[in-house]
């Protein structure tokens, strides 16, 4: 999905933290498990579909997925309390559809988390349940832009 690691424009950010710095308690999965604001700008002309993932990459042994959303229309341009209506929820590797906020080992440094939006030039036909696998496999040759916010989250 070599595509998928630029970035060409398309800003992400959230109200909650800044680029880089501690993702706040409440959206961590002890501390309320709370869907953290986003919000984004700048989506390329020809988008069909949005996607967003995010994703721990400090995880013991594997990238771990935290929240897959598939299907967000491409006039959306934000989500506050829960993924759009319409959109449609991935498995994270807690097992669940929709958010699982962050939970790293207590000690641990703190870890990042990957949020990256990503613009693809046609639906991706993924429904409900679809995972961060899944969605590699399907923006393969069809990312037209991405966006990406780095929270951060220790115990």
């Amino acid at each position: 999905m070599a595509e998928a690691d630029r970035a060409d424009g398309m800003e992400l950010r959230s109200p909650a933290f800044e680029d880089g710095t501690m993702i706040p308690e409440r959206y961590s999965r002890q501390g309320g498990n709370e869907v953290p604001p986003l919000q984004w700008t700048h989506v390329p002309d020809g988008t069909e579909e949005l996607v967003l993932l995010c994703e721990d990459p400090d995880a013991p042994g594997e990238v771990f997925v935290h929240w897959v959303i598939t299907a967000i229309p491409p006039d959306v341009t934000s989500i506050e309390e829960a993924a759009p209506s319409n959109a449609a929820l991935g498995r994270n590797s807690f097992g669940d559809l929709g958010w699982g906020g962050p939970q790293p080992p207590v000690g641990d440094t703190a870890h990042r988390y990957f949020f990256r939006l990503y613009a693809a030039d046609r639906p991706l036909g993924l429904g409900e349940g679809a995972t961060a696998e899944d969605v590699r496999a399907a923006l393969d040759e069809h990312v037209l832009a991405t966006g990406t916010l780095v929270g951060l989250f220790a115990r």
